[in-house]
């Protein structure tokens, strides 16, 4: 049947983040092959999950990007379908909610090949504009949140024998029987409403997870009621070439540039003591003491890496560190610091 019917076309806007005057808006451009993420049988999750990863690219193709004011700008997807647009344009703050998200919509240009495209080529998409400035008529931010997502606020099983629980979590378990850890959702509502609890602290989750995970993520993050925020995760061949390269972790790279374009902005780390958390939150902390508040690690059931770890951080002073069993810890240490009420 593929031969003679092909998919429609569809664009997939990551949530991003941006200021009053920069627009910075990722995404991809894919063929719909209708991942279904309430799938029930063995079998459909497996294909799910393959389609997730085997995608179709749109490649080279012009897409228009429209603001809610009408102003239009344009961007191409790269030979794997993606597309940023990273524009200098002013007054952005003015066309977002009280939240800071600003709406906008994607569309294909003058697209000729005889496709369905979905959602009549109107694809939704929104970037974060945090209200740094007290006097912003938005929701004041006092701080920040970078977080983990995988073994941090939903069990993967990235300490367990050969990745098998990584496995059999991503590929045989739907996003909508994920459960997140015990408190999670609860403490970044508190997070994200501050000490007031009237505030719109920004929540950035951030993964080693490639983009093709995003729609899985984002459906989890929404179903169990997180605070929305932008997801930043990697493009595939960088997730598979991961220990080939000496470069620094994406997830590094992704929450320095969050510092750079916030000089303002102070943030909490929220990862796990399973991977290289906290050897990366470490090194941010080091890089910028005065900008990071504290660094909370959800312990693993893994004694070697629970020991490297309380190792790692034995002599720093500088940042509050604190390696918790539960959200209840990390909640009473953030009441005890005036980060919520």
């Amino acid at each position: 049947m593929r031969l003679f019917k092909k998919d429609p076309l569809q664009v997939i806007v990551f949530q991003s983040y941006g200021t009053a005057s920069h627009l910075y808006v990722r995404g991809r451009a894919l063929e719909d092959e209708s991942i279904d993420l309430e799938g029930k049988h063995p079998i459909k999750l497996l294909i799910n999950a393959y389609k997730r990863f085997e995608t179709d690219e749109v490649t080279n193709a012009t897409l228009l990007l429209k603001l809610p004011d009408g102003q239009i700008f344009e961007t191409v997807t790269d030979d794997k379908g993606y597309f940023l647009l990273d524009e200098k344009v002013d007054g952005l703050d003015a066309l977002a909610n009280e939240e800071g998200w600003l709406s906008f919509e994607v569309a294909f240009k003058d697209f000729t090949n005889k496709r369905i495209i979905q959602l009549e080529n109107r694809f939704p998409g929104e970037m974060l504009i945090p209200c740094i400035d007290q006097g912003s008529a938005t929701k004041a931010v006092s701080f920040g949140v970078a977080s983990d997502i995988d073994d941090t606020i939903i069990h993967t099983g990235l300490v367990s024998t050969l990745k098998w629980r990584v496995i059999y979590n991503t590929f045989l378990k739907r996003a909508s029987k994920r459960s997140p850890l015990e408190g999670a959702a609860e403490f970044y509502h508190l997070l994200h409403r501050g000490k007031t609890g009237e505030e719109a602290n920004p929540i950035f989750y951030v993964s080693h997870s490639p983009w093709n995970m995003y729609r899985y993520l984002e459906f989890f993050l929404k179903k169990n009621n997180f605070p929305k925020g932008p997801i930043l995760l990697r493009e595939f061949g960088k997730f598979l070439n991961r220990k080939k390269t000496k470069e620094k972790p994406q997830k590094q790279h992704e929450i320095l540039n969050i510092l750079k374009t916030y000089p303002e902005l102070k943030l909490i780390l929220i990862g796990d003591s399973g991977e290289r958390d906290a050897d990366i939150y470490l090194e941010i902390a080091e890089l910028h003491p005065d900008r990071i508040l504290a660094i909370y690690l959800r312990s693993v059931k893994h004694k070697k890496k629970m020991l490297r770890v309380k190792g790692l951080y034995e002599n720093y002073k500088t940042t509050p560190v604190l390696l918790v069993d539960s959200s209840k810890q990390a909640m009473a240490h953030a009441r005890e610091n005036g980060f919520v009420s």
